[in-house]
């Protein structure tokens, strides 16, 4: 699958809703599990700042890749960030989007 890295230089990056878990199948309630580890995979909203733009992305990272308390407005860093150009479709319908994956998730809180 085509991978493309993004830029976080210079952007303000926060926690827009914390992480929560990756449904699978939200029907069945299956989890989104990480192909090559085996674990669970999570998405965090983070309001991406740059050039006077603002947007909030989801990002997918696995669970054990977040670290540091991740509340809402919590500035963090995205280590590893790509965009995944994605199709597919429903209903008769055809969609497409990019999709966000990050190695890992980092609270960039002050710590005491």
């Amino acid at each position: 699958m085509r991978q493309i890295p993004v830029d976080t230089t210079g952007a303000t990056l926060m926690v827009a809703q914390p992480p929560q878990l990756k449904m699978r199948d939200k029907k069945t309630g299956q989890v989104a599990v990480d192909t090559e580890s085996g674990n669970s995979l999570m998405t965090v909203d983070v309001l991406f700042v740059m050039n006077g733009n603002a947007e909030v992305v989801s990002v997918t990272v696995a669970e054990p890749d977040i670290s540091g308390d991740l509340a809402t407005g919590t500035p963090v860093a995205l280590t590893g960030l790509v965009a995944r150009p994605w199709e597919n479709e429903f209903n008769g319908q055809k969609r497409h989007g990019l999709s966000f994956r990050a190695v890992a998730v980092t609270s960039l809180a002050k710590v005491g």
